[in-house]
């Protein structure tokens, strides 16, 4: 081979590579856009987001007793961009997803198309469901429990009062909202597995024992050191794992549904 055919080769493997590159620099400034319209819009509404964060308190505590502090002169400042960055993030997800879909979806067979999309729309659905547990169940129980351990003063007691911080109230709500957001996408991840071939229902059924103590272990990692906010993971994460092997089972009926029609249209062409 002359060195012109070598020149020839290197161009015609260099020119795909060049457009992959090109469409990827639009994909991620499409993303970026639209996280920065996001960002800014959230930013713009970040006192009002806030208000609707302090709801679960505000409905334990009631409006006399909810108090909210901030000892930094920026701290306020700081918790409005991290709301705006956690907004941001979060409703700009389905236009960062759909844009990786578009530059992956070029390289699938189109059967791994429809069977990558369901798990592409079922992730966000799983993690804002999360983050209502956390935000309609799990936070009013935690007020609850902080709020009872106050105490009165008088009879030689001081007084104990509860006086959240605006950065630590916002902090503690986005770790659980994380927290509860990647635990909830279990079912994704072992039916995703399933549908490959990887791991099948009769192993989840048989290795549930052992995940009843990694469900434990996974909600002391992701949330705050207190029993309640353990419990409030490690329950869910239990019928998740219950669920997760119903979707494998359906999955495989599913499969050898279509493996069973394949062959019978196989067999039955060679009689036509």
């Amino acid at each position: 081979m002359s060195c012109e055919d070598d020149e020839k080769e290197i161009e015609a493997s260099k020119a795909p590579l060049m457009e992959h590159l090109i469409e990827l620099r639009s994909r991620l400034i499409k993303a970026l856009i639209a996280f920065g319209v996001a960002f800014v819009v959230c930013f713009f509404f970040a006192k009002t987001i806030y208000n609707v964060l302090t709801w679960p308190f505000v409905w334990v505590a009631g409006p006399e007793n909810s108090k909210f502090i901030y000892t930094g002169l920026l701290e306020y400042f700081v918790v409005q961009l991290k709301l705006a960055m956690f907004g941001g993030a979060f409703i700009s997800f389905p236009v960062v997803a759909t844009q990786i879909y578009m530059f992956v979806a070029p390289g699938l067979y189109r059967h791994e198309k429809q069977a990558f999309l369901p798990y592409l729309v079922a992730t966000p659905v799983f993690f804002l469901l999360g983050a209502l547990v956390v935000y309609g169940l799990v936070w009013p129980m935690l007020a609850r429990f902080s709020l009872s351990m106050q105490q009165m003063g008088g009879d030689g007691q001081a007084t104990i009062e509860l006086l959240p911080k605006v950065e630590d109230y916002l902090s503690l709500m986005m770790k659980l909202i994380f927290a509860f957001g990647i635990a909830f996408q279990l079912p994704v991840i072992l039916t995703l597995l399933g549908r490959v071939g990887i791991v099948t229902s009769d192993q989840l059924k048989a290795k549930r024992r052992y995940f009843i103590v990694g469900a434990f272990v996974i909600a002391a990692v992701l949330t705050p050191p207190d029993v309640l906010s353990q419990l409030s993971l490690a329950l869910p994460l239990m019928a998740l794992y219950e669920g997760s092997i119903w979707s494998v089972r359906w999955v495989e009926k599913k499969a050898a549904a279509d493996k069973a029609k394949d062959a019978a249209s196989a067999a039955a062409k060679p009689a036509e």
